[in-house]
């Protein structure tokens, strides 16, 4: 009896020793985390620490930025200080400018050092922010999401040291959001901590110009996510851990102040203005 040959496939292009480099493969995208900071000087050095071991033990090229709000104390030395050892940008504001300038110039600084497939990150400069759930928003976004919100209100989230008050004034902006500008899987609209692509990011830039962040205080957050919700992109969530207890300073959110803007915003947005 005559037996057939059999025909062995290739073994995988990779597999191959001396092997070029395929033409459609791209640099590792890069991590551009921006950090607005003011009054910051006991609190940046530890979470600078943090991020630096997160993204070495988690394989992820980055850039970090600190946009140093006009700080009374030390923040900027701290930063230029760890620069010795880590990739950080100092950028300064002479007179302290408030929250929403800050985002906006850290986001500027990012897209321009960024190509589309990087992703840009936005999180507190206080080391409340747990630097080891970046990995977890960078691949949300390699799947597929455009912006990735570390959240409050998904199954798996922890809160630690956060006052009463503060969680419930979460809670209610919660439900305002939601029921006047509803984005689908989006529960947490105020928390700070987000990755971007920067393709969409350098989109927003585009299309509303400095008017994309024109808020001056922690409203800011809101008024992007209203934003980005006409752009048609694909937003998701993950679980947030909030260290509020590893915080060494006192919070600079004035809270009677914060929801009168925040709902002077959500007025004058819903009206389309």
């Amino acid at each position: 009896m005559q037996c057939g040959s059999t025909q062995l496939s290739s073994p995988p292009l990779m597999s191959r020793p001396g092997a070029e480099v395929p033409p459609w493969r791209t640099a590792a995208p890069r991590v551009l985390v921006v950090l607005p900071a003011y009054n910051e000087e006991r609190d940046l050095g530890p979470l600078l620490q943090r991020l630096d071991q997160s993204m070495h033990e988690d394989g992820l090229p980055y850039q970090i930025i600190v946009v140093d709000d006009g700080s009374r104390d030390g923040t900027a030395r701290v930063a230029a200080d760890y620069a010795r050892y880590m990739p950080v940008q100092v950028e300064q504001h002479q007179v302290n400018q408030g929250l929403g300038a800050t985002i906006r110039d850290g986001l500027r600084v990012a897209v321009s050092l960024a190509i589309d497939n990087d992703v840009i990150v936005v999180m507190d400069a206080d080391n409340t922010h747990t630097p080891g759930l970046i990995r977890n928003m960078v691949r949300v976004i390699h799947e597929g999401a455009d912006v990735v919100i570390a959240s409050r209100y998904q199954p798996g989230s922890y809160i630690r040291g956060v006052p009463r008050h503060r969680k419930l004034l979460s809670l209610g902006a919660r439900v305002l959001f939601q029921l006047v500008f509803p984005i689908p899987g989006i529960r947490d609209y105020t928390c700070g901590y987000r990755a971007y692509r920067a393709s969409v990011l350098a989109e927003a830039f585009r299309r509303y110009g400095d008017d994309f962040v024109n808020q001056e205080g922690f409203q800011c957050m809101v008024d992007i996510l209203i934003k980005l919700r006409r752009m048609d992109l694909i937003l998701r969530e993950v679980p947030l851990i909030l260290r509020y207890d590893l915080k060494g300073g006192a919070s600079k959110m004035k809270v009677a102040r914060t929801i009168r803007r925040t709902l002077a915003l959500v007025v004058r947005r819903s009206l389309g203005r």
